[in-house]
């Protein structure tokens, strides 16, 4: 695996570029970089290949379009769907919750009825359902977190009841790295007739996704943290229920025929992708789903970067000051992020623990990742993360937990 990842590093302009600084990039979770393949196919596509999909009768326009709509057939394959008509493009996570959110949620949810979640949400997965609940008198519930970091089941039959419609959540946490236990939560979603969703943010870049095998009704996640450009995301829904998800936008392309007082629309996926679409996105999203089916064996990276996770933890175990968060065997077996923070008599900030890092050319987050209620639950204002993917090396690591020890002395 070390001479994989040897290789896959010249992929990369970025690390190529900043290989004399030492640069060391540990934010992959926040956005990965980019391998020269996908740099090269937009580049390339915007040379050569680039006009409006679905409306040019002219051979550049067919060309653009046929490129444009493998990619859909490339990510059904790549998350294990039916039907490309069940691969939606969006702008990335955020929007295909709030699709969810405006275009089903809105429509077929009443006051009473109650909506799922887990206290490890991302804002995108939380506020949405909140102004849903605001709206229409829905009640939002929560399963909580144990003081280790893994989803506490134990009342899972009070939290999801007969009026629970939706149960939505995330497959791994941005801020501790806990795999949610799916089985156990889908079925019991299932058994009462709810629809399930799943933030898959932080998976799709790590661990292959099955949408048969999740047995989910939605699944979103975002080209950026998955070596492709920002800008375009998925939204997976299932064939089953697409009738009852309307449109979420209104405009060009997703009509049939249009009169003065009404219109018909399209069918799936087109009546829910409104307007010209991040069509060179959508391309270098295509050249990273190649990337990863060329380069990349999803075992193969799951041990790599567990074993980055197992030493940056038993390097951070080693200072009495630091505080490792999340479910720490797990992050030792399957994770890709660990999150710390600094407790000592000087109260560390997290930011000055990356402002700090930064000066020694090291990139971490610090904050409170788009997570302030889970943040407030493990009672602390911030924390430090550090995240890894296919290019990051043990070195590099080590690095990093000599700068921490340089700091705290």
């Amino acid at each position: 695996m070390a001479w994989v990842i040897k290789m896959c590093r010249k992929d990369f302009p970025f690390l190529s570029k900043n290989i004399s600084d030492e640069l060391i990039y540990l934010d992959s979770a926040a956005t990965s970089q980019k391998p020269n393949s996908v740099i090269q196919k937009l580049h390339d596509f915007y040379s050569y290949e680039y006009a409006p999909v679905h409306r040019g009768i002219y051979s550049l326009g067919e060309k653009s379009t046929i490129v444009y709509e493998d990619v859909r057939r490339k990510i059904k394959n790549f998350i294990g769907a039916s039907d490309a008509c069940e691969v939606i493009f969006t702008k990335g996570t955020t929007e295909g919750i709030n699709f969810v959110a405006t275009a089903w949620a809105q429509k077929h949810l009443k006051k009473g009825d109650e909506i799922v979640l887990t206290h490890l949400e991302h804002h995108s997965n939380l506020i949405p359902w909140q102004q849903i609940a605001l709206k229409k008198g829905v009640i939002l519930k929560f399963i909580p977190i144990t003081k280790d970091g893994y989803l506490d089941l134990t009342n899972l039959d009070q939290i999801i009841t007969k009026k629970t419609k939706l149960v939505s959540f995330a497959h791994v946490s941005n801020v501790l790295g806990t795999h949610a236990p799916v089985k156990k939560i889908v079925s019991a979603a299932k058994s009462v007739g709810a629809k399930v969703l799943i933030d898959a943010a932080q998976s799709s870049p790590h661990k292959k996704i099955d949408v048969k095998s999740l047995d989910c009704d939605f699944l979103v996640f975002s080209s950026h943290k998955m070596l492709g450009p920002s800008g375009v995301g998925i939204l997976y829904i299932k064939k089953s229920i697409q009738d009852e998800v309307a449109p979420y936008q209104f405009g060009g392309s997703m009509v049939c025929e249009v009169f003065y007082d009404q219109s018909t629309f399209q069918q799936p996926p087109y009546r829910y992708e409104a307007g010209t679409p991040p069509i060179a996105q959508v391309v270098g999203l295509g050249a990273a789903i190649d990337y990863y089916k060329d380069n990349i064996g999803w075992e193969s990276l799951k041990n790599h970067e567990a074993s980055l996770c197992t030493r940056t933890i038993d390097g951070l175990s080693q200072f009495e000051q630091i505080r490792i968060l999340g479910p720490v065997e797990q992050l030792k077996n399957s994770g890709h992020l660990v999150s710390f923070v600094v407790e000592d008599v000087f109260d560390v900030h997290a930011h000055d623990v990356a402002a700090y890092l930064d000066t020694k050319n090291i990139c971490v987050r610090a904050g409170h990742h788009c997570a302030q209620p889970l943040h407030k639950e493990l009672g602390i204002k911030a924390s430090i993360r550090v995240s890894f993917h296919v290019y990051n090396t043990l070195k590099e690591v080590e690095l990093f937990l000599f700068a921490i020890e340089q700091m705290l002395k």
